[in-house]
């Protein structure tokens, strides 16, 4: 495999990669994105994403470097170059530009388990990258079978959501949508919607989360919108008793996954 080798900061591919790395728009036009670090992007290639280009540093890829895809083109760059692509330092000398994947709604049946009830996360008008990249490692860790973003304010994308999510961006599904085409779907397919709320609502642990169910967060700052309040099944709650009166949202989505989780696991 020939490898091309980069030393110049005004080179083409470095300043492709930075426009990835800055601007939604590039990622958009081009239907690529960026993902750094060796475990991200073994992560990220073994979830069937496809790797364009693969850039390394060897004076900083100490733990060796990823195996190139078939297809994908390698170059070797130097410290300086590296440096000016890399959104955060510590990456290891590894970073590839991979082609976008997306879901939609309609790849949700596929995924789901016959033996197994959907547990899903929906998270409406997100609006930090760190926060969904949190959400997706807990999503991860209880087995989640995807997280839906409905009317996102957050570019799904965003280098800092995969550097937040370290590498849950790649092994749980993530679907952008509509509230109403995810509210129309979730209906169609009898999954209950809880809607995670302060006003009219029981604590989340007294109701059954063992059937097909979807987790629905609002925002810290103004919740969820009355679209959501209408069409939920139940409304619950997580007791708050201190003084503030909310959560961060993915510590709040953490506390009722792994309510799910203990439910399923204890057969309730």
């Amino acid at each position: 495999m020939e490898v091309e080798k980069i030393t110049s900061l005004q080179n083409g591919r470095v300043k492709q990669v930075c426009a990835l790395q800055q601007k939604a728009a590039a990622r958009h036009d081009s239907g690529l994105f960026v993902v750094e670090g060796m475990r991200e992007v073994e992560r990220c290639a073994a979830a069937g994403y496809e790797i364009a280009t693969l850039f390394v540093c060897r004076e900083i890829a100490e733990a060796g470097v990823p195996v190139a895809q078939p297809d994908t083109e390698v170059c070797e760059v130097s410290p300086q170059v590296y440096e000016k692509m890399a959104y955060r330092g510590t990456t290891e000398g590894v970073l590839a530009v991979v082609r976008q994947k997306m879901f939609a709604l309609s790849d949700l049946t596929a995924l789901c388990s016959e033996d197994e009830a959907a547990l899903l996360v929906v998270l409406e008008s997100v609006e930090k990258p760190g926060n969904l990249g949190a959400v997706l490692r807990s999503a991860d860790a209880a087995h989640a079978t995807a997280v839906i973003v409905c009317d996102t304010r957050c570019d799904i994308f965003n280098p800092n959501l995969i550097r937040s999510s370290l590498g849950a961006r790649f092994s749980v599904p993530l679907i952008a949508c509509s509230s109403e085409d995810c509210i129309a779907y979730l209906k169609q397919q009898g999954i209950q919607m809880l809607t995670a709320q302060l006003q009219d609502s029981s604590p989340y642990y007294s109701v059954d989360m063992t059937k097909a169910t979807a987790l629905v967060m609002g925002t810290e700052s103004t919740g969820l919108t009355q679209q959501w309040r209408e069409a939920a099944d139940t409304h619950i709650l997580i007791p708050m008793l201190g003084t503030v009166d909310s959560l961060n949202v993915s510590v709040s989505t953490a506390i009722l996954l792994y309510e799910a989780v203990r439910q399923r696991l204890s057969g309730k």
